[in-house]
C-alpha cells in the first residue's frame, strides 16, 4: 500500500489502510485517514488533517504554509474532511494567525487541476471547483456551490449555498445563495435554476426564491430594506437568502 520511494516522516500519523504512490512526501504532523490515496509526487506537509476515503492526486501540494507576506513561520493548520477529490497540481495552504489560523475543507468536494486554496478559506460540502480557480485568503464558500474553471476570487468573499460563478469571471463581491453570476467583475445573472430543481423537492420553495429574488435585486427597492422585510416571510430559504445579503461584508454586484 506505500510505496518504497515515498518518504513519510516516522511521526506522521497514517491508517494502515492508506494507500501511498512513488515518491509522495508525508511530513511530520500529517494525520491521514482511513482509505485515503495519496497518488504518486503528492506532497503533505504541515499540520494538516484529512479524514477518510479521499483521494489526492499527482503533484497536488496540500498543507503547505501561506502566501502572504505577514506570515513568519508560526504552527497554522489545514483540516480536510472525508471523501474529497484533490486533482493534479492542486495546492492548498494552512491557515494565519490573523484570522482563525485554520483552513478548513468539508467532505465530498472535488478541486480539479491546478486549483488553488488559499490560507484561511473555509469551504462547506459537495462544492465543485473546475480548473484552475483560484480562491483568495479568508473565502468562504457554502454547501453546493460550483465555481467555474480560471476564475479568481477575491480575498474575503463569501460564497453561498447552491450558487454557481461562470467560468473565466473575476468575482469581488459576495455571492449570494442559489444566484448565478458572471462576468468582469462578475454580476448577478439570475437563480441558479438548475441546482434549485436539483435539490429542492418542493416546487413552492422554489417559487418563494424566485419571488424573492425579484424583490431584491430587481424591484428597485433598498435592498436592505426588502431584505429585513423578507425576514417576515415563513419560507426558510427566503429567510437563508435575506440574511446573506444583510450579513454581506463585500456587497453584491447588481444591475440597479
Amino acid at each position: 500500500m506505500i510505496h518504497s520511494t515515498a518518504i513519510i516522516h516516522p511521526e506522521a500519523k497514517i491508517h494502515p489502510s492508506v494507500s501511498i504512490g512513488a515518491y509522495a512526501y508525508i511530513g511530520k504532523d500529517v494525520i491521514i485517514g482511513e482509505n485515503t490515496k495519496i497518488a504518486h509526487h503528492a506532497t503533505i506537509e504541515g499540520k494538516t488533517t484529512i479524514g477518510k476515503n479521499n483521494e489526492i492526486f499527482a503533484y497536488a501540494a496540500v498543507g503547505t504554509p501561506p502566501q502572504d507576506l505577514k506570515y513568519d513561520g508560526e504552527e497554522t493548520e489545514l483540516i480536510i474532511g472525508d471523501g474529497n477529490k484533490i486533482r493534479e497540481f492542486t495546492l492548498i495552504n494552512t491557515g494565519t494567525i490573523q484570522d482563525k489560523a485554520k483552513t478548513i475543507i468539508g467532505h465530498n468536494n472535488l478541486f480539479m487541476g491546478y486549483v488553488h486554496v488559499a490560507h484561511d478559506c473555509v469551504i462547506g460540502n459537495n462544492c465543485i471547483f473546475a480548473n484552475a480557480a483560484t480562491l483568495a485568503g479568508h473565502v468562504h464558500v457554502d454547501d453546493g456551490a460550483v465555481v467555474g474553471g480560471m476564475t479568481p476570487i477575491h480575498q474575503f468573499v463569501h460564497i453561498g449555498t447552491l450558487a454557481m460563478v461562470a467560468g473565466a469571471s473575476a468575482v469581488s463581491q459576495d455571492v449570494p445563495p442559489y444566484c448565478m453570476v458572471e462576468g468582469n467583475r462578475a454580476k448577478l445573472r439570475g437563480l441558479n435554476l438548475t441546482g434549485l430543481r436539483r435539490h429542492l423537492e418542493n416546487k413552492a420553495d422554489i417559487d418563494a426564491i424566485k419571488k424573492a429574488y425579484k424583490e431584491l435585486f430587481q424591484s428597485g427597492k433598498p435592498i436592505k430594506q426588502t431584505a429585513q422585510e423578507l425576514l417576515n416571510s415563513n419560507n426558510i430559504y427566503v429567510h437563508q437568502l435575506a440574511n446573506f445579503v444583510l450579513n454581506s461584508k463585500r456587497g453584491i454586484a447588481y444591475d440597479r
